[in-house]
C-alpha cells in the first residue's frame, strides 16, 4: 500500500536558515544541523535541503556542508540549489545527499535530467517546478528562486519532466509559500492528473488539514517549511492526524507498539 509521505523543507541561505513570504525569505530561523537533529527525532519522512541563493550567485553546492549535514541526517536528504551540471550530482550523492532538486538547469540544459535519470536512477531526481497562476488562469514556471517567468505553461512542463526520466516532482506555488493560508489544490491536482509519478504539495501548509486536502487532491507527499518553524504543529502530530483520517502514512502506527 502506497504510504504518503510528510517532508520538512529546509531554506538554506548563507550560513543558516530563512523563511519568509512568497519566496522572500528574509527571516532568520536559526541554522541547518540543529534543525535536522530535531526533525530526527519527530518521525519526518524525508527533509528536503534547498540553497535559495546558489543559482543566483552563480556558485558550486556547499558539498563539505552537506557531507557534514547528511552525517547527522537519519532520514532520506534531498538537495537541491546551483546544481547545473552532472559532476555536481556525483558529488553530492557521494556527499550523503539521497536525490537531488533540480529547477532551473532543466530549462537551460533539458538533457540534464534525462541524462542524470540514466547514470543515478530516476529515483534520485526529483523535478523542482516553482509556479504563478496567470491572469487567465493557466499556471506559468518560473526559474531562479522564483524570480524569472519562462513563458511555460507548468502542465506541459511537468509531463516533459517525467518524459526525460524525474523520478517525482516538487510542485511550489510561489504565492502560496510562506502565507500558511493552505495549497493551491488547484495546481496540486491538476499536476498529479497529468503525471504518473508522485507528486510532492509544497507552498502555502499552515494545518494538518492542508495536508490531508493535498493528498486527498492526488499528492503523494506534503512539503512544509513555515508551519513546522513558527507554529507548535510537529511532523509526528501530523502523521497522526493523517492516520486517524484513515491516510496510510510512514512509520506511525510502527511507533505506537
Amino acid at each position: 500500500m502506497l504510504k504518503y509521505r510528510v517532508i520538512p523543507t529546509l531554506l538554506w541561505k548563507n550560513v543558516g536558515l530563512v523563511k519568509g513570504v512568497a519566496f522572500d525569505s528574509w527571516r532568520r530561523v536559526g541554522t541547518v544541523l540543529p534543525a535536522i537533529k530535531v526533525y530526527n527525532t519527530r518521525e519526518v519522512d524525508e527533509l528536503i535541503l534547498l540553497d535559495i541563493t546558489a543559482t543566483a550567485e552563480d556558485r558550486e553546492p556547499d558539498y563539505e556542508s552537506v557531507a557534514e549535514f547528511s552525517q547527522e541526517c537519519f532520514v532520506p536528504l534531498t538537495v537541491g540549489g546551483g546544481i547545473k551540471h552532472m559532476d555536481q550530482i556525483t558529488k553530492l550523492l557521494r556527499c550523503g545527499a539521497d536525490k537531488v532538486a533540480i529547477n532551473s538547469a532543466a530549462f537551460s540544459d533539458p538533457e540534464l535530467i534525462r541524462a542524470a535519470a540514466h547514470r543515478f536512477g530516476s529515483q534520485c531526481i526529483v523535478a523542482s517546478i516553482d509556479v504563478k497562476k496567470r491572469a487567465d488562469g493557466t499556471y506559468e514556471c518560473y526559474s531562479g528562486s522564483g524570480t524569472l517567468p519562462m513563458g511555460v505553461e507548468t502542465i506541459k512542463w511537468a509531463q516533459q519532466l517525467e518524459k526525460w526520466g524525474a523520478g517525482e516532482i516538487l510542485v511550489t506555488s510561489i504565492e502560496r509559500d510562506g502565507t500558511m493560508e493552505g495549497y493551491d489544490l488547484e495546481l496540486v491536482r491538476l499536476i498529479a492528473d497529468s503525471v504518473n509519478i508522485p507528486v510532492i504539495a509544497s507552498g502555502g501548509a499552515g494545518k494538518y488539514d492542508d495536508f490531508l486536502m493535498a493528498i486527498q487532491g492526488g499528492a503523494s507527499a506534503v512539503a512544509a517549511a513555515s508551519m513546522f518553524h513558527f507554529t507548535e504543529q510537529t511532523p509526528k502530530e501530523a502523521k497522526e492526524y493523517l492516520s486517524q483520517h484513515q491516510v496510510p502514512v510512514r512509520n506511525y502506527n510502527v511507533s505506537k507498539l
